[in-house]
């Protein structure tokens, strides 16, 4: 029986920190991911896809501000929903034509998929998630000032604009996705989800929030009954101490010894600390299942157990 994963995939996995912030800069660094996730399905591996969209709807969201006295303001939730489209186009665009030159004639496809949220989750009053670009502190100082944004350092990467990240609830379209799997390779909960509040009646409505990704991954990971939650990011591993003369990396973490490290602060909040919280949250809703978290460059060594850091039970 083919192996089931739920791929998450970082912002490096979308553009280079490097780069230019154009659509064709990113395209570019999405061909090369997709030749590593290509190479996953190759191995008959099946998989669906979760992506952020941190710096996506951060840019949307500033160029429709910035042309507010042309056209209307595009509301927050819009501008996700803007992201997952064009993220899912390139993403289709490049896997297809990277399981083509296998000659693995493998559809993928995109839903924009919408996520329930509780309107009363605490995160409403505690804005943590990064969306946009990197900021010095004069600069960050004086969108706060300007435009009354609440800006946050990233781990010591600049200053970043964040945003509500409530919790994920519910998959509005996870029948949608479990009718595809294992028919195709799905894109789904693009940059954690359209951020949606139901009300009694049943209707939808957006809101202002960006639900964080891992966590997106790991609800789906669950209702799909994946047998891998994989976290791609930058590092190769999770590390303690980490950027310390004793920084220290992990090829295994008990749900124990995550909680006791995440305890002591070991994570920065917005990067790496909801990674490893989605990882233990995975692996404590089926004792059997496991959590990688690794680099994207590293992926095919990971599951080859050759590296990454291994979450299990025990």
């Amino acid at each position: 029986m083919a192996v089931k994963i739920v791929l998450a995939l970082g912002g490096n996995a979308l553009q280079s920190g490097k780069g230019e912030a154009t659509a064709q800069a990113q395209l570019s660094v999405v061909h090369k991911t997709c030749e590593y996730i290509a190479e996953m399905n190759e191995r008959g591996y099946e998989m669906a896809i979760v992506h952020g969209n941190g710096p996506q709807v951060g840019r949307i969201l500033m160029a429709s501000e910035a042309a507010k006295d042309v056209t209307p303001p595009m509301p927050f939730d819009v501008c996700g929903a803007m992201s997952q489209g064009y993220i899912g186009y390139h993403l289709q665009q490049a896997l297809k034509y990277a399981l083509n030159k296998r000659n693995q004639n493998f559809p993928v496809v995109t839903i924009a998929t919408q996520v329930v949220v509780n309107e009363k989750d605490p995160a409403f009053l505690n804005p943590t998630k990064p969306i946009g670009p990197f900021y010095s502190k004069e600069e960050a100082d004086e969108l706060t000032a300007s435009k009354g944004y609440v800006m946050k350092e990233d781990a010591g990467r600049g200053y970043r604009r964040v945003v509500a990240s409530p919790l994920p609830q519910k998959i509005v379209e996870i029948e949608a996705v479990k009718e595809l799997w294992p028919k195709a390779i799905v894109i789904t909960c693009g940059g954690g989800g359209i951020p949606v509040i139901e009300h009694p009646a049943g209707c939808l409505c957006g809101t202002a929030a960006v639900i964080d990704k891992d966590f997106a991954a790991e609800l789906l990971a669950e209702q799909v009954e994946a047998d891998i939650l994989m976290i791609l990011t930058e590092v190769e591993k999770v590390a303690v101490n980490y950027n310390k003369p004793d920084q220290k990396d992990l090829d295994h973490l008990s749900i124990y010894e995550a909680n006791k490290y995440c305890e002591e602060g070991q994570f920065a909040p917005g990067s790496m600390l909801p990674k490893v919280q989605a990882a233990m949250k995975f692996v404590r809703s089926n004792p059997s299942k496991k959590a990688i978290i690794t680099s994207l460059d590293k992926a095919i060594e990971a599951l080859d157990g050759k590296t990454g850091t291994v979450f299990t039970f025990n």
